[in-house]
């Protein structure tokens, strides 16, 4: 039963073969076709190629003869002999400076050396090699053993006169000149250092009474201490500050003193600064 419901189906069961033999003709039909425009295609490149190169061939056989021989290879070639040219006329040029050079230094060695071979030191040391020896050392102590044995002779014989007849108007004189140059020193005066110094003396407040700060301040005597002028600087705030000169001896006084003695007054006085200070 089931093989006849088979024999009444439409079913293509060779349908495999019809497909490879259609596959093959077409392949047998487009093959050759291609192969062969493949083959045009790369004759026609070839062919190119040689036309190209019989071109370039026919330019460069012409030379400059042509109309565009200055644009050509031959213009590359005659910028490059103008390169090479100044090139090589650099390079005489750079020898000529270094012989130059090797010359200079050549007689500045030359020079050198004389300078070394005529030099003091060279001519002093020279002799000192040459005379030394132990026997012009042994020589000087025997000459001087004659004139010692002889000196209580010559002490019988003074050509010179000693110390105990000089003149002795000549040494008044100088004993006279030696006096008033001593009174002359003594009277000048000595020098001493001093400095000029310029104070800031600054109140606690607005309220502070500054003509009492002031004579407070100008209260303190030092030895080698002298107050000069004196103003008042506002500050800020209704506040002035008390800027005050003075001239001290630095031996004497110093500004660690002037300050420790002006801030003794408490009542008056919060800070003191230094101003300026100058060498007199």
């Amino acid at each position: 039963m089931a093989t006849n419901f088979l024999v009444h189906e439409k079913i293509w069961f060779d349908k495999f073969k019809y497909d490879d033999a259609e596959r093959k003709f077409y392949e047998q039909m487009n093959g050759p076709v291609a192969g062969s425009s493949r083959q045009e295609n790369g004759a026609s490149v070839i062919l190119r190629d040689i036309a190209r190169a019989r071109e370039n061939i026919q330019k460069s056989l012409a030379g400059s003869s042509g109309p565009g021989a200055s644009s050509g290879p031959s213009g590359d070639h005659s910028e490059l002999a103008v390169r090479i040219a100044s090139l090589e006329v650099e390079n005489q040029s750079l020898r000529g400076v270094v012989q130059d050079l090797q010359q200079a230094v050549s007689r500045l060695e030359a020079r050198l050396s004389v300078l070394e071979k005529s030099s003091p030191a060279h001519r002093a040391t020279a002799p000192q090699t040459q005379h030394v020896s132990p026997m012009r050392q042994a020589e000087p102590p025997a000459r001087k053993a004659a004139p010692a044995a002889e000196d209580d002779e010559d002490d019988a014989i003074d050509l010179f006169g000693s110390d105990e007849e000089e003149d002795k108007e000549a040494a008044r004189l100088r004993e006279e000149r030696l006096r008033q140059y001593a009174e002359k020193k003594a009277k000048k005066p000595v020098l001493v250092a001093k400095s000029s110094i310029l104070l800031d003396v600054k109140p606690w407040d607005d309220e502070t009474d500054m003509a009492q700060l002031e004579a407070c301040v100008r209260s303190i005597q030092l030895d080698g201490l002298t107050w000069g002028g004196s103003k008042l600087v506002p500050v800020g705030y209704g506040i002035r500050k008390l800027q005050i000169q003075c001239v001290v001896e630095d031996d004497k006084v110093g500004t660690d003193l002037l300050e420790e003695e002006i801030t003794k007054f408490e009542e008056h006085v919060q800070s003191v600064d230094i101003a300026a200070f100058n060498k007199i």
